[in-house]
């Protein structure tokens, strides 16, 4: 395994934030995290300097002033991942859906298979252990569904909380510009990273649970599919604007 950080965007995680889990992700020596407060009102900040402070040499502390959103949180963790040593970066919720043996695994199948970005993709097959609620489930593909034509890929799940990313200046200069939307932000970075040229594999993963505590409501569903609108538009004007530079 190559060295790699994972970020993990927190808000409100105090009460939480499995340290285990922390720990059980660290279990690779070529691994680091990068953990986000992203203005936490509770005591978040605190848990996360602490559990930073045992081990200084894996794990980096960053806290925005303010809540800013997912998106934001993200896109700050990664840009700090990347100022230093590693040759994959990462994102994963914090609520460790995502176990971390799959996000270990994420990070192997990412160098193995030679390509720029790997998405881990919630699918139920025999033989795998991926619980959603039908609700989430049935929601998801309306949305996959909208994704993917914006995106112009058969892509089946953007909204997973689990990527890995080649740690490249193409990263780099897509990570530039803040997101649109504050939930929505993964199909525009993957829209942003097709537009660059990024190889992009998704991976179904074979252990995902709905945690209890998604800090996305009913109103911040109808919200993110009418930002694809808006995000539909910003990946238009950025495909015009490379074609117009690659014809010079």
């Amino acid at each position: 395994m190559r060295p790699t950080v994972i970020v993990i965007p927190c808000y409100n995680e105090e009460q939480r934030l499995d340290r285990k889990a922390l720990d059980a992700l660290l279990a690779p020596p070529e691994m680091r995290l990068v953990l986000v407060d992203d203005g936490s009102t509770d005591g978040t900040l605190a848990l996360l300097r602490e559990v930073g402070d045992r081990r200084p040499d894996r794990i980096e502390v960053l806290a925005l002033e303010e809540n800013s959103g997912k998106a934001e949180a993200v896109r700050r963790g990664l840009l700090q991942a990347l100022r230093g040593e590693c040759e994959y970066v990462g994102y994963a919720d914090a609520d460790f859906a995502t176990p971390p043996k799959e996000l270990i695994r994420l990070a192997g199948e990412i160098e193995d298979r030679g390509v720029d970005v790997v998405l881990g993709a919630r699918v139920a097959l025999l033989g795998h252990d991926v619980q959603r609620s039908p609700f989430r489930h049935y929601l998801g593909r309306v949305f996959a569904t909208l994704a993917s034509l914006i995106l112009k890929l058969m892509v089946y799940d953007t909204q997973c909380g689990a990527k890995i990313l080649a740690a490249n200046e193409t990263l780099r200069e897509v990570l530039a510009e803040p997101f649109i939307s504050r939930w929505g932000f993964d199909v525009e970075l993957i829209g942003r990273l097709t537009v660059a040229g990024a190889t992009i594999h998704e991976v179904p993963l074979r252990r995902w649970v709905d945690v209890e505590g998604s800090k996305v409501g009913l109103r911040g569903m109808a919200r993110t599919l009418i930002d694809l609108v808006r995000i539909r538009r910003a990946l238009s004007r950025l495909r015009t604007e490379v074609a117009k530079g690659s014809s010079r």
